[in-house]
């Protein structure tokens, strides 16, 4: 035994200790020396929300997987942790906590109140990912808010500007009202919600004078008429023939009384509400598309805020939703409103916010995508793609980009845009490498001569030495696209030696940001792809079917199923899944994981009681049995002497070692899960170990000296050894704590090798792999089986004797098989004597015991019951069974009684003449006569 003692039971309590051990013992650490080959990870960097979800356990176990995996495998393994600070998310968070808006209080005020929930929320979420079990190194954790990172992201927009990849320009921007600034398209998420589409007539400026009472001018569909006051055309189809005649003509927009022209465009649907569509500044991309292909004058209704601007007149001051209400009364009012029905419509909003986004007229700073899209679709195809049907949504995006990316945010807490402006001339200054990290808006621009010494900047234009920072910060994307640069320590010279990492793991809902940003930049900055291979996940769903959310009510948090059922449970729910597809979460498969390792526990501490280091208990002595089995002269012995059962079990595991390989390799995680808990619930617990338990006590020698239990116990440590490291990579703790036992057992302290994670993946010996050692097996298991099925059903306890079982069938080679295993047969299953015989058996009923059946016997014959029941007891049961038999009848005197009359308890009796139980396993092709 083991100087510890065993607990009865599992105690997913201990993972705390794990962590801590961990930790201190740096046993995750990316070394770097060239040693080992590397492996990097392109890690996620979440925002700093202070919680994690069920998406990030599902993202990470799965990067975890693979960082363990890899590990085991020789390779060293770069597992980082960034953390995404910047953006919308912490400053809305900020706003709502504090009942404040951002220009509520001083920047650097505001910016404080970021940085300290970010702290405090990485804080809480770094406590959450340890005890899941995540193997990061934490020497390599990176945050986008600090200086460092900082600087290189504004590095990275000197290059881009130098390169003429980066401009500024006025332009039309999604904007976010609630938020206060411009976002990207990739930042806007749709949302369908029904509205009215309103049916409003413009009129013509003149007349029909030969049909004054008729209808003129054109009537419009709209769900915009907040936006008629920045209506600057309207565009029908050229083939529509219902406006053919009315082309280059103007109408008058009611209320606001513009007079607009009549335009065709080959983008009109004319089978849309009328097929005449007023052109606004800016209702939707089509309005965009339209005003500068038509050369179109802008109209700003909307402000920066959401509110009505004075184009339009009496409703300025008026928020979106008010001014459509008041417009659509004084439309009707005046009777321009012909009807309004109801449609569905797909709404653009900010996708941290919820608001509805705008499209606004305004100057800022953006990345040319025209000119990249070629580099992106090839670094795209040069990258391998699990699942690769995700690669297509990159690339359909790719071909969708209408507009450039705009990169700049009218934000607070966010990397610095590393730009002045000439306050005498408006000269665009750009800040030099030596001044970064920086911040415009605190410091001005400086010269450094060639000596290093530090004088104010003068314009290039105009001489000036006047300069006003550039207010407007970047978006968050151009801090975490750069990871895979950062983990690698550009832009220093030897970066390379990092870059491009192997693995990018993220999910499918940000493809069209992360994946599509990183891709363009590091091809932009370095000319190459960011990642070998990109893995993505899906997302989690709810038990109610729907995506976990907290507006439905349906969120799970991960510590709720970690403090009842361990990370490990929990991880074996994720892994329990393919990349690409959505998972459902659901408590029944929490507790499977929980009661998997409960039995695997289970056995390995019953092993334990055989697996001693005492030397008078070994055959063949302390350093071949239990420590180095694999020893040259040794191992050979101890293959050679392997029980049929024995060669059975091995075969499966190392079959079950090349699957499981290539299932991590493939990143089918969903196959290595599921193959080894079915091998170690069933063929092992179940199977291998309840047949070999009647060896572990035998002390028979075999002719070399090595016994049928030193065989047995090879076996059994070499299975829980080989399981254990299969299991690692998705159960780290559970595997530890039993390692941690086992290391003790084989070696007589914890200091030696203690953490299983410095151990070496376990390689396949096809030499043990044999499909006929597990053909065979399978007959056997199947019919040790269906005898321990028989003893329960007969209420035979399982460790309880049988006398006899003779074993028949035609199938000679069945009988040759069967013969193979007697031993294990026989001791599994407790028989004492076992005969396998070819033919079939020969075995006769015999009636035993006749009864009357009172039910038929005393309402037929009444008073004349007694004579026959008289008759039915004292004669041989055997005989009236024959009368019966022959004549259908017996007569008792004046009465007449047939089979109905009696009940017949019979017996099969075999050859010897002695009672036998028959088993027909037809599977098998055997008849079993069983004499308990």
């Amino acid at each position: 035994m083991t100087n510890k003692e065993i607990p009865k039971d599992y105690d997913h309590k201990k993972e705390k200790y794990w962590q801590k051990m961990w930790h201190d013992d740096q046993i995750y650490k990316f070394i770097g020396d060239g040693t080992k080959p590397r492996y990097i990870i392109d890690t996620p960097p979440p925002y700093p929300t202070g919680s994690i979800h069920m998406g990030h356990v599902l993202n990470w176990v799965y990067i975890d997987i693979l960082a363990r995996y890899k590990r085991l495998t020789g390779h060293d393994v770069l597992f980082p942790q960034g953390w995404d600070c910047h953006g919308l998310p912490t400053e809305v968070k900020v706003e709502q906590t504090n009942n404040i808006k951002k220009n509520d209080i001083s920047r650097a005020e505001f910016r404080k109140l970021c940085v300290d929930l970010t702290e405090e929320n990485i804080s809480m979420m770094k406590s959450q990912m340890k005890s899941i079990g995540f193997s990061q190194d934490w020497n390599r954790e990176y945050i986008t808010m600090t200086p460092e990172y900082m600087k290189r992201t504004q590095y990275s927009f000197l290059k881009m500007f130098k390169d003429d990849l980066i401009y500024q320009g006025i332009h039309p921007v999604n904007w976010c009202p609630r938020c206060e600034t411009a976002i990207a398209f990739a930042e806007v998420e749709y949302d369908a919600n029904e509205t009215n589409l309103n049916y409003v007539r413009f009129k013509a400026l003149t007349e029909d004078e030969e049909n004054p009472n008729e209808q003129n001018g054109v009537l419009i569909a709209t769900t915009r008429p907040e936006l008629m006051s920045s209506c600057v055309a309207v565009v029908v189809s050229p083939e529509d023939e219902r406006y053919s005649d009315i082309i280059g003509e103007k109408v008058k927009v009611p209320l606001s009384g513009q007079e607009v022209k009549i335009i065709a465009d080959d983008e009109v649907d004319p089978e849309f509400g009328t097929g005449a569509v007023m052109v606004c500044t800016f209702g939707d991309k089509t309005d965009v598309s339209w005003v500068k292909k038509h050369d179109l004058d802008i109209i700003d209704s909307i402000d920066e805020k959401g509110i009505m601007t004075s184009a339009t007149g009496k409703y300025e001051g008026l928020s979106i939703n008010e001014c459509k209400i008041a417009i659509i009364d004084d439309l009707k009012a005046e009777g321009s409103v012909e009807k309004q029905e109801k449609v569905g419509q797909n709404v653009g909003q900010c996708w941290r916010c919820k608001t509805p986004i705008e499209i606004l007229v305004k100057k800022q700073w953006f990345i040319n995508v025209n000119k990249l899209q070629d580099d992106i679709k090839q670094a795209t195809d040069e990258i391998h793609w699990v699942p690769e049907h995700m690669k297509s949504r990159l690339l359909n995006w790719a071909d969708s980009m209408e507009w450039d990316w705009c990169i700049s945010r009218q934000r607070i807490f966010a990397t610095p845009i590393p730009v002045w402006f000439c306050e005498k001339c408006g000269k665009v200054h750009v800040a030099t490498v030596e001044e970064l990290p920086v911040d415009p808006t605190q410091t001005s621009p400086i010269a450094i001569d060639s000596n290093g010494n530090k004088t104010p900047y003068k314009c290039e234009e105009c001489g000036s030495t006047e300069f006003r920072g550039e207010e407007d910060v970047l978006d968050t994307w151009m801090d975490s696209s750069i990871s895979p640069l950062s983990i690698a320590g550009w832009p220093k010279n030897d970066y390379n030696k990092m870059f491009p990492a192997d693995l990018r793991p993220q999910g499918h809902d940000i493809i069209r940001t992360w994946a599509f940003y990183t891709i363009l930049r590091t091809k932009a900055l370095t000319g190459l792809r960011p990642f070998d291979e990109i893995s993505i996940n899906g997302m989690v769903f709810g038990e109610d079917g729907y995506k976990m959310s907290k507006s439905r009510g349906n969120v799970i948090a991960p510590d709720e199923v970690i403090e009842e059922y361990g990370a490990d449970a929990l991880r074996t729910w994720a892994a329990n899944s393919v990349p690409g597809s959505d998972v459902p979460f659901n408590w029944k498969d929490i507790k499977y994981g929980h009661k998997f390792l409960r039995k695997f526990w289970n056995a390995f501490r019953f092993i334990t009681m055989h697996l001693s280091t005492k030397e008078e208990e070994q055959g063949i002595g302390k350093e071949t049995v239990f420590n180095e089995f694999n020893a040259t002269n040794n191992f050979q012995v101890i293959i050679d002497n392997l029980e049929p059962i024995d060669k059975w079990i091995l075969s499966k595991l190392n079959k079950l070692i090349i699957e499981v390989s290539e299932g991590f390799e493939n990143y089918n995680f969903a196959s290595t899960i599921n193959s080894t808990e079915k091998f170690i619930w069933h063929d092992f617990c179940d199977d291998y170990i309840e047949a070999v338990k009647h060896r572990l006590y035998n002390k028979e020698q075999t002719g070399n000296g090595l016994t049928s239990k030193e065989a047995a116990k090879y076996t059994l440590k070499t299975v829980i050894e080989t399981t254990l490291k299969l299991l690692n990579p998705i159960t780290p703790y559970f595997t530890q704590e039993i390692y941690s036992y086992l290391n003790e057992l084989t070696n007589g302290s914890t200091q030696y090798n203690q953490y299983i994670d410095n151990t070496q993946w376990p390689k396949a010996n096809e030499d043990l792999i044999s499909e006929d050692a597990e053909n065979n097996g399978e007959i056997a298991i199947n019919l040790i089986g269906e005898i321990r099925r028989f003893k329960s059903s007969s209420k035979i306890p399982l460790n309880a004797p049988i006398k006899s079982i003779n074993i028949f069938s035609e199938d000679k080679s069945i009988i040759n098989i069967i013969s193979i295993f007697d031993n294990d047969i026989k001791g599994t299953l407790k028989v004492n004597e076992l005969n396998v015989v070819t033919g079939k058996p020969n075995v006769q009923e015999k009636v035993v015991e006749i009864t009357p059946a009172m039910d038929k016997i005393g309402p037929q014959f009444k008073g004349e019951a007694p004579k026959i029941i008289k008759y039915l007891t004292s004669n041989n049961p055997e005989e009236i069974a024959k009368l019966l038999e022959n004549n259908g009848e017996i007569a008792i005197e004046n009465n007449v009684i047939t089979e109905e009359h009696v009940n017949m308890k019979k017996e099969l009796i075999g050859s010897t003449g002695t009672k036998v139980d028959l088993l027909n396993l037809e599977s098998l092709n055997l008849v079993l006569e069983v004499i308990k």
